[in-house]
């Protein structure tokens, strides 16, 4: 998951210096930079998902090991 935040940073700040340049550039590379935008915006969107799955799944095999446990106390006191 490191690698992807990492990856994540890079494509951010590689995205927001390009962003400010193509502000000045010619048509054909804002015509460009449009289509990509619209693509970064979905690949957010898509990493923030993931992210957000991830968190979940960490909180959901933190509630198993704890179930686990209890049942495993539970049956011993059997």
């Amino acid at each position: 998951m490191q690698d992807f935040s990492k990856t994540m940073d890079d494509l951010k700040r590689a995205h927001d210096e390009i962003k400010l340049k193509v502000h000045l550039g010619t048509k054909d590379i804002q015509d460009e930079w449009t289509a990509l935008e619209n693509r970064w915006r979905s690949f957010e969107r898509k990493a923030e998902i993931e992210k957000s799955a991830n968190d979940v799944s960490k909180a959901l095999r933190t509630l198993g090991s704890e179930l686990k446990g209890a049942f495993e106390r539970v049956r011993a006191a059997l």
